[in-house]
């Protein structure tokens, strides 16, 4: 039986404009493993993962303004954080609480915005 969930979000691509320092930003921030598939695109698992959760595709002009932000999860926020800024990320909004925990947002290196929450 697939692990998938009806109607979840079962797959996310982010564009990149060169996938090995996109790899090293989400292996050092949030321990992803990578497989890749040719020079141009690297698929990931998350920790613990069994199937891969999305992949990084290469494309010179990177990022796209307003594509749809991805939230990922934390059960600690503040060392999410620090884990971004360490692994050459830049916090853009928060860490600020909301209905149902706290969350911050940030762009990776290539440019792509992110957020990660956590309850409480």
């Amino acid at each position: 039986m697939a692990d998938q969930a009806h109607h979840a979000i079962d797959y996310v691509e982010l564009t990149v404009p060169d996938l090995e320092p996109a790899k090293r930003f989400y292996a050092g921030a949030f321990g992803w493993e990578f497989t890749d598939y040719g020079p141009e695109y690297a698929g990931f698992r998350t920790p613990g993962g069994s199937r891969e959760a999305g992949g990084l595709r290469l494309d010179a002009a990177g990022p796209t303004p307003g594509g749809p932000l991805v939230l990922l999860f934390s059960t600690d926020l503040d060392r999410s954080v620090a884990a971004v800024e360490a692994a050459g990320g830049r916090v853009t909004d928060g860490p600020y609480p909301f209905p149902g925990g706290r969350r911050f947002h940030f762009c990776d290196p290539a440019g792509n915005e992110l957020g990660v929450w956590s309850e409480g």
